[in-house]
C-alpha cells in the first residue's frame, strides 16, 4: 500500500506555470505506476498524466499534452507535475494515485491523496 500526499497547488494567473508534487510512503512506491488527476467542481475526474515506475514511459491526456509534464524520483519517493501555459479552465482539485501498470485507466488506480487545489484566475 502506497500512502500519498499532494503539495504545490495555489492561485495563480492565466500562463502562469506550477509544479505539483507527491510524496508517497510505502514500499511499492518504486514498482507502482504513478498518475495524476483533477476534479473541478460538478465534474467527474479526469485523467491527467501517467508514469510508469522507472519514469521512462509516460501517458497524457490531450486536453493537457504538451502543457503539462509528468515526472518521478525514485530516490525521493516523489512524483511531480509541471504545468505551464496554466488556463482558467484548469482550475480543480489535482490528485495523484498509484496503480500497478502503466494506464490510462482511472479504475486501474488506488491509494488516493487527499488532493491539492489549483486556481487559475483570468
Amino acid at each position: 500500500q502506497v500512502q500519498l500526499v499532494e503539495s504545490g497547488g495555489g492561485l495563480v494567473q492565466t500562463g502562469d506555470s506550477l509544479r505539483l508534487s507527491c510524496a508517497a510512503s510505502g514500499r511499492t512506491f518504486s514498482k507502482s505506476a504513478m498518475g495524476w488527476f483533477r476534479q473541478a467542481p460538478g465534474k467527474e475526474r479526469e485523467f491527467l498524466a501517467a508514469v510508469s515506475w522507472s519514469g521512462v514511459s509516460a501517458k497524457y491526456a490531450d486536453s493537457v499534452m504538451g502543457r503539462f509534464t509528468i515526472a518521478r524520483d525514485n530516490s525521493q519517493n516523489t512524483v511531480y507535475l509541471q504545468m505551464n501555459t496554466l488556463k482558467p479552465e484548469d482550475t480543480a482539485v489535482y490528485y495523484c494515485a498509484a496503480a500497478p501498470v502503466l494506464t490510462n485507466n482511472i479504475g486501474a488506480f488506488g491509494s488516493w491523496g487527499q488532493g491539492t487545489q489549483v486556481t487559475v484566475s483570468s
